[in-house]
Order: C-alpha cells, then structure tokens, then sequence
C-alpha cells in the first residue's frame, strides 16, 4: 500500500436480498452465505455473464461478471424517493439489490477497488457504480404511488437517480452476510490494488 492512506468508514447491514424473478425484485431474508460466485439462487450469481447492449463487448457473448453483487444505501433510495415524490420508502427489494446498507456516505461513489468487510470475514469488492435504467422506472412507477396522487414519473427514474443507484461488485471472500451486521468499508484511495 505504500504511503497511501485508506480511508474505512462503518455501516451497518439493513437487509439483505437475493433471487430470481423476471421482474428483477429480489426478496429479503435473513442472511445468505455468499460464495465467490455470488449469492445462492440469485440471477447475477455467476463468474460469467453474457454481454449486454451498455456492455462495449458484442451483445450476447460471455464475458466476465463484474456485476456479481449489488448494494444500494437507506440514505439515497431516500433521496431519490423525494425526488420522485413516492409516497412510501423506494426498497432494495424493488430495485433488485443484493444489499441495502445504512450509514456510509456518498454509496454510489465509492471508487472501484473499495472493499466491504463482514464479521463472517466474508469481503465484497466494488466494481463500478450502477447507472440507472428505464426500465427500472418502469418498474418503480408500477410498484409506486405519489403523495400528490399525480402518476410516478418512471421515465424520470435514470435522471432522479443518477450517481444514487448504488453499486456492483464481486466477492473477494465468502462468508455470511446478516441483516444487522455491522460492515466496515475501505474506501480504495487509487494507485495498485
């Protein structure tokens, strides 16, 4: 690490969600034993994945997953509930999040290197931030309602949610992940990882 400094700062585990459903939503549990390629049943699980019409490789050809995981934080679904004007709290759940966390600052820009520590040992390591899509407001839009009554603005979701939509990542070490757990975050300063 040389002279860099890292900077850790502490969360805590709100909830934790993994599965499969064509919709994306993935429904919460009590905790999940990850394992390096992913969280058990989830439909990014995987050391592989095909390419995507976002990805810069032709759409349709495996490549490799770097989207094994994804967190989003109370702090920003917040924020962007109040953007959007919903009359209920924006969840993890809807969004298709593996993780939501509470207490880290700034989520969705830790720096690609970061690293999310467990008590079970268990570290996760961010990727990429994770743009939002439309289709996700669509499907916030029909899940949502708005304190005005006025229908949820879903082509909106990409706009109000820029820099808010959490972040992707791969496990670096398996273990246990709980709703409650206490995580500790080093946020990756640059230079080698």
């Amino acid at each position: 690490m040389g002279d860099r400094e890292m900077q850790e700062v502490e969360g805590w585990v709100r909830s934790v969600h993994a599965g499969s459903n064509t919709d994306y939503s993935k429904p919460s549990g009590s905790g999940f034993d990850i394992e390096l390629e992913g969280f058990p049943g989830d439909r990014h699980r995987g050391f592989t994945r095909l390419a995507q019409s976002w990805d810069p490789e032709p759409t349709g050809i495996p490549r490799r997953n770097e989207r094994q995981w994804s967190g989003v934080s109370v702090e920003e679904l917040e924020l962007i509930g109040r953007r959007m004007d919903l009359s209920e709290v924006l969840s993890a759940e809807t969004l298709g999040a593996n993780l939501c966390l509470e207490g880290i600052p700034d989520f969705s820009q830790l720096p690609k290197g970061s690293k999310l520590f467990f008590p079970s040992g268990a570290v996760l390591l961010v990727e990429e931030e994770n743009p939002p899509c439309g289709w996700m407001g669509d499907q916030v839009a029909a899940t949502y309602s708005t304190h005005s009554g006025a229908p949820v603005a879903g082509k909106m979701f990409p706009r109000l949610a820029l820099g808010l939509r959490g972040v992707v990542g791969v496990v670096d070490v398996a273990g246990a992940v709980h709703e409650g757990d206490r995580v500790r975050v080093r946020i990756f300063a640059g230079g080698p990882l």
